[in-house]
């Protein structure tokens, strides 16, 4: 059929990664220890842990936490510490930082599982559009994992794609 129209992306053996599949479900909550603060700015421990011990965690199982400050005060390591202790067995996971810092990790963690070996020598698009949440530094993280294995890598979708890595021919 000399009019029929063939959809060459769909015959080609480029295969898309979508980021987005390894969005790890779960709530997210932030904890601003600032709450636990002498006028948000001071801590004094006695006060501080007795306000964790009257705190009700239970409002965090299973979430991810992301642990930070929104103020300027200087927190000891151990004060982020000590609130993972009354996280402990009721959080998915705790971390220090913001969300993005904590999908961060959740990203990183799924990324190191990734099995390249199916990606050998292919040509790979990884998706831009997603509707979860996706760190700038998953897709970095994306490329170091894959960009060794890979014929090449591009980004955006197949039609409109922005070449980023060929391997040379040897």
């Amino acid at each position: 059929m000399a009019g029929e129209i063939i959809n060459r992306v769909a015959n080609s053996k480029l295969v898309t990664f979508d980021l987005e599949d390894l969005y790890v479900p779960g709530k997210r909550e932030v904890i601003d220890v600032s709450q636990w603060l002498e006028e948000g700015f001071l801590l004094r421990e006695t006060r501080f842990r007795e306000s964790l011990k009257n705190h009700d965690w239970s409002i965090y199982k299973d979430s991810y936490i992301a642990l930070q400050c929104s103020t300027d005060a200087i927190i000891p390591a151990w004060a982020y510490m000590l609130v993972a202790t009354h996280l402990q067995g009721i959080s998915k996971k705790t971390f220090s930082g913001s969300l993005e810092t904590l999908e961060t990790i959740l990203y990183t963690e799924q990324i190191n599982n990734i099995d390249v070996s199916v990606y050998q020598n292919r040509p790979l698009i990884v998706k831009g559009c997603s509707n979860k949440p996706v760190p700038e530094n998953a897709y970095l993280l994306l490329i170091e994992k894959l960009q060794p294995v890979v014929r090449s890598l591009m980004f955006g979708e197949a039609c409109s794609s922005v070449p980023l890595y060929k391997k040379q021919s040897k």
